[in-house]
């Protein structure tokens, strides 16, 4: 029936139902269970972080049990493991290819066909008595309740916005508050979702350095050493420069940005940020081909904020996906256009360096 492997470390037991075993797990998280989440917030090992798709056990539920529907996406399973302590529920996870819930549902992956598949090779149908999906109020821009119900029988609920509430919610008779209905998206929210991202722009960066350094020491005008030297590693605080702006300051500073456009958000810290490197290192841009130096990084500095920026989109509340695909539509050409013509000044420094 393609059920959960046992063997997963967070598994406590199994459960004999009907359909065949189901695996048990329990509210309380271990050191291993921290640990994983801490790295995936660091980008280690974030794609792999992922429990089995099928039907567990929370506690010791029965046949009139609810029935949770989450992602595989391990953070998120724990996440809502760890919301209801000392109840017994059925938790039903699908197979998102370890994406979040709002994520997943953005993407598909997270939708009505996985829903009703999921439900079908666990054998739901025959384990519990009633026929109700509990499924996390960000999964619905993925869900199409109706056609849920047509094809499994099983009609949607869709539970708070937060797991924390889900207990509240569940003793309420699967009601919930209008204030379990607001997404918000506050400073400590949007500090959290740094870290991935400040890593992934820092393997990025120092691979352009590398290359940057590289093509500096044979286009330059001296040898290859003092080319690497005096060209090349002035795009580390550049790049930096860039980094900072668009994966730590944009995410921080968001709602004092203008525009709602995250791409327009970034521009202006990716300006300033320019203007603050070029001050800091005026004599040494002046030396390194004058003006077409400078101009380089003033094109590429905003480029790379900009795009940095605009990751952050799919973590907000403050653009729909379609604003997000009208704003990919008319910020992704102005980037690339920008980076060339910055990447065109900055060999012309080389050549006439």
């Amino acid at each position: 029936m393609g059920f959960p492997n046992l063997n997963q470390p967070f598994v406590i037991g199994s459960i004999q139902t009907i359909s065949g075993k189901v695996p048990q797990v329990s509210s309380h998280l271990f050191w291993a269970d921290r640990v994983g989440s801490w790295k995936a917030r660091w980008g280690i090992g974030r794609m792999h972080y992922t429990v089995d798709p099928g039907l567990y056990a929370l506690g010791s539920p029965d046949a009139k049990s609810p029935v949770l529907v989450t992602a595989n996406y391990k953070m998120s399973f724990d996440r809502l493991r760890a919301a209801l302590p000392e109840k017994d529920v059925w938790i039903l996870v699908l197979d998102t290819k370890g994406i979040n819930v709002w994520c997943a549902a953005g993407k598909g992956t997270f939708g009505t066909t996985e829903v009703t598949q999921r439900a079908a090779s666990s054998g739901l149908d025959r384990i519990v008595c009633h026929r109700e999906l509990i499924l996390p109020q960000l999964s619905a821009p993925g869900i199409a309740a109706h056609e849920v119900k047509k094809l499994s029988g099983f009609k949607v609920i869709y539970g708070p916005i937060k797991a924390e509430d889900l207990a509240e919610f569940l003793n309420n008779g699967m009601r919930a508050t209008p204030e379990m209905r607001i997404k918000t998206f506050t400073a400590l929210e949007r500090m959290v979702l740094i870290p991935i991202e400040l890593v992934s722009a820092i393997k990025v960066m120092i691979a352009a350095i590398f290359v940057l350094v590289f093509l500096s020491g044979i286009l330059g005008p001296g040898s290859f050493l003092n080319n690497a030297l005096h060209y090349g590693l002035v795009a580390l605080p550049a790049l930096a420069t860039a980094v900072m702006a668009g994966a730590v300051l944009a995410p921080l500073l968001l709602p004092w940005l203008p525009g709602r456009a995250f791409s327009i958000k970034g521009l202006p810290l990716g300006i300033l940020g320019a203007l603050v490197l070029l001050s800091f290192h005026w004599s040494d841009f002046d030396a390194l081909g004058g003006g077409l130096q400078m101009i380089a990084w003033f094109l590429l500095i905003p480029s790379a904020t900009t795009y940095l920026s605009m990751n952050f989109t799919g973590a907000s509340t403050y653009t729909s996906l379609s604003g997000v695909k009208k704003e990919m539509r008319f910020a992704l050409p102005f980037q690339i256009g920008m980076g060339i013509l910055g990447l065109a000044f900055w060999f012309s420094s080389l050549l006439v360096g």
